[in-house]
C-alpha cells in the first residue's frame, strides 16, 4: 500500500530527460506522488522550467544537467541524486530518439547508428548499472525503461532504431529476472501516438485532417505525457508490486488493431483506400 503522502511517498527517483514531453509528465507526477525527483536533462532551460513547476506545486525536485549518452554524464546524475537525496530508488530511462531524417537501410552510415545505440541503448544500461547498487543496499527498487510500438512492429527506414528499442524489451526481461530476488523490478512501456517534443502531433495534423483521427488511434485521440506517466507511475509503486519482466504498450489501441482501421460505416478494413 502507498504511504500517506502519495503512491511514490519516501522514495528517489530518477527520470532521464525529464525536462520536456513525456519526462516532464512523469517527473510532474511522480513528484505530485511524493517521490524527490532528480530530473536529468541535457536541455539546461527545459530543466530549470520544470524544476520550477514542482517547486511552485510544493513539492521536491532537483536539475541534473548532463548529457547521459555520455559515460560522465552519467556518472554526473548519479552523483547529483545520491548528494541530494542520499539513494535511488525508482529509476526512469526515458531518452531515446528515433534519429534524424529518413533513409534507406543501405544508405546509412556507421555514424548514424552509432548514434542511435547511444541515445536509445546505451545509456539504459550505463544508467541501470549506475543505479542498482543503492537498490541492492536498500533492498527495494524499480526500473522502467520507456521504449516504443516500433519495438513490436516494422517501421521502414528506421530499422536500426527499432532494433535497439526492440534490445530494450529483452533487456528488460533478463534483468527483472536477474535482480528480482533482492527485491528490484524492471518493466517497460511501449508508447505510441502520444504528443512529445520531438513528434508534435497538434501541429503535424493540419485540421482538415482531424477528422481522421479516431481511423488513426481506437481510442479516438493522441496520447498526451499524462497518459504515459500514469502507467509509468503504476509500475514504479508498489501497486505493481507483482508485475516484473513486462513492457506495455501506451498507445491508445494501435499496436492491438494491427494494421486494421474502420471504414466508417461500421465496418474494418485492412486495405485503408487512403493510408
Amino acid at each position: 500500500m502507498a504511504a500517506d503522502g502519495g503512491l511514490l511517498a519516501d522514495r528517489v527517483a530518477v527520470v532521464t530527460g525529464g525536462g520536456g514531453g513525456i519526462g516532464r509528465g512523469i517527473s510532474e507526477r511522480f513528484a505530485a506522488e511524493g517521490a524527490a525527483v532528480a530530473l536529468v536533462e541535457i536541455d539546461e532551460a527545459r530543466a530549470a522550467e520544470t524544476v520550477a513547476t514542482i517547486d511552485g506545486a510544493g513539492h521536491r525536485a532537483v536539475a541534473v544537467v548532463a548529457d547521459v549518452r555520455e559515460p560522465e554524464g552519467v556518472e554526473q546524475a548519479h552523483a547529483a541524486t545520491i548528494d541530494a537525496f542520499g539513494r535511488i530508488d525508482v529509476l526512469v530511462n526515458n531518452v531515446g530518439h528515433y534519429g534524424g531524417p529518413r533513409r534507406a537501410f543501405h544508405e546509412q552510415d556507421d555514424d548514424e547508428w552509432n548514434e542511435l545505440y547511444r541515445v536509445n541503448f546505451q545509456h539504459v544500461m550505463r544508467m541501470s548499472r549506475a543505479a542498482l547498487p543503492s537498490m541492492l543496499e536498500h533492498g527495494r527498487g524499480a526500473i522502467v525503461n520507456v521504449s516504443t510500438v516500433e519495438a513490436f512492429r516494422a517501421i521502414p527506414t528506421r530499422a536500426v532504431y527499432s532494433g535497439f528499442k526492440s534490445a530494450i524489451s529483452g533487456f528488460t526481461r533478463s534483468l527483472a529476472i536477474e535482480y528480482a530476488h533482492a527485491g528490484i523490478r524492471v518493466n517497460a512501456v511501449a508508447p505510441d501516438v502520444t504528443e512529445t517534443i520531438q513528434v508534435p502531433y497538434a501541429r503535424l495534423v493540419p485540421p482538415e485532417q482531424r477528422s481522421l483521427i479516431p481511423t488513426w488511434v481506437p481510442l479516438g485521440r493522441f496520447g498526451q505525457p499524462a497518459d504515459v506517466a500514469a502507467v509509468v507511475l503504476f509500475l514504479a509503486s508498489d501497486l505493481a508490486g507483482f508485475v516484473t519482466g513486462v513492457s506495455v504498450p501506451v498507445d491508445g489501441g494501435t499496436l492491438a488493431a494491427g494494421g486494421w482501421y474502420p471504414t466508417g460505416d461500421g465496418g474494418w478494413t485492412n486495405r485503408p483506400r487512403n493510408p
